[in-house]
């Protein structure tokens, strides 16, 4: 099993537990160590592991380390009403090729949504990604994949798998198990007309910045549809997170990101949790290493408020608002315990009437109110019909 290949956390970490208090997270949490070995996933929730693998980072070398720091703010935060047990699994080593690594990726993350325990991985570059991705074939499933960045990361089509050019290869490849992408916070300078075009064209979605800071709960629609979110903490403006040699002076405040995080967290669709491109060398004050342990524990906070809603729950537990355009009626419906919304889709597939719901907001059931197709459900409708 790929679990046996994992490195322990390091003793400057795990010595570091032994000065915190009895309710820390450092004393509740299980941690893989040189004396204890791996600790037992029944009845894990959620397992952390860092990745030591930074070769494909494009412009951020000295990615993939460092993780002790983060580790070690984790640590020491107290955990809020928490019913979620977690485990830190230590690193993935570095294999002799880069390939090594993925397949390492690929085999742990699996193994670990197989079992019902998300995954939180600690990067190296956002390459990783990918293998992250790979890791969904052996469930056979389609796949909803969000990320935050600044750019797209379409890149050239090459042999080689960068933290530029990852997402081609995703929508590339075979087997292709991708339905939907989107991006949260991408600055329009970062990204040529031609990407922006192909994404459009893909019906894929994407929010600028700009959308973002304006309304923080838009994007909370996409993390509840979405598999897997991936966060390139390049996105995050450098005077909050200045750990990337990426990072620039606009992008998401501290706060935006642990909010995400959070929408992340309370998403029932979503199994797996990547942050990518923490570079320590350029942390002055472990500043970015205290907010990226922050993003986690926003997570695991979300985590803990998870609730049954579609598709786990029955529709009766809902508001039904109907919905008239054109010639379409659109139904959406309000949830009872969260107030959150959905709206449907009736569509035609292999000569088959078929309707899915996806999660969308209020905004949305007032636009189409004013006769307007919501761009989320256009979108959607699009790519089923």
């Amino acid at each position: 099993m790929s679990l046996e290949l994992l490195l322990p956390v390091e003793d400057i970490a795990v010595a570091h537990t032994t000065l915190l208090p009895d309710l820390s997270l450092g004393k509740n949490i299980k941690i893989h160590t040189k004396q204890k070995g791996i600790p037992d996933l029944k009845n894990a929730s959620i397992a952390i592991f860092g990745v030591l693998e930074g070769r494909n980072a494009v412009d951020n070398i000295g990615v993939g380390k460092g993780f002790e720091t983060i580790r070690k703010h984790l640590y020491q935060m107290f955990p809020g009403n928490w019913h979620s047990t977690i485990v830190d699994l230590g690193n993935i080593p570095q294999g002799n090729e880069v390939e090594d690594t993925y397949y390492l990726v690929q085999d742990v993350c699996a193994q670990l949504i197989k079992k019902n325990i998300i995954p939180i991985l600690l990067g190296g570059g956002q390459d990783i990604t990918y293998a992250n991705y790979r890791a969904y074939d052996a469930l056979e499933q389609t796949v909803n994949l969000a990320v935050v960045d600044s750019k797209f990361d379409l890149g050239e089509l090459e042999d080689t798998i960068t933290s530029r050019n990852y997402l081609h290869k995703i929508v590339m490849d075979n087997p292709n198990n991708l339905f939907n992408y989107s991006n949260i916070g991408f600055q329009t300078f970062f990204n040529s007309q031609e990407e922006i075009n192909l994404i459009d064209k893909l019906y894929f979605e994407a929010y600028r910045l700009g959308a973002v800071h304006h309304d923080i709960t838009i994007v909370e629609p996409v993390l509840r549809d979405a598999d897997m979110l991936s966060v390139d903490m390049g996105a995050i403006r450098k005077s909050d997170a200045p750990a990337n040699n990426n990072a620039g002076p606009n992008g998401l405040y501290g706060e935006n990101i642990c909010a995400i995080a959070r929408y992340a967290g309370i998403s029932r669709k979503l199994t797996s949790f990547g942050i990518y491109e923490y570079n320590p060398k350029y942390d002055e004050r472990e500043q970015t290493a205290h907010l990226i342990a922050q993003m986690i524990w926003y997570f695991v906070e979300g985590y803990n408020f998870r609730i049954d809603e579609y598709p786990f729950a029955s529709k009766k537990n809902y508001k039904k608002f109907i919905v008239l355009i054109e010639n379409d009626t659109i139904n959406f419906y309000k949830s009872d315990k969260s107030e959150r919304w959905w709206m449907e889709i009736n569509y035609i597939n292999n000569k088959l009437n078929k309707s899915t719901l996806i999660p969308c907001t209020y905004q949305d059931y007032l636009t189409a109110s004013n006769e307007i197709y919501p761009e989320r459900w256009l979108k959607t409708f699009r790519k089923l019909s």
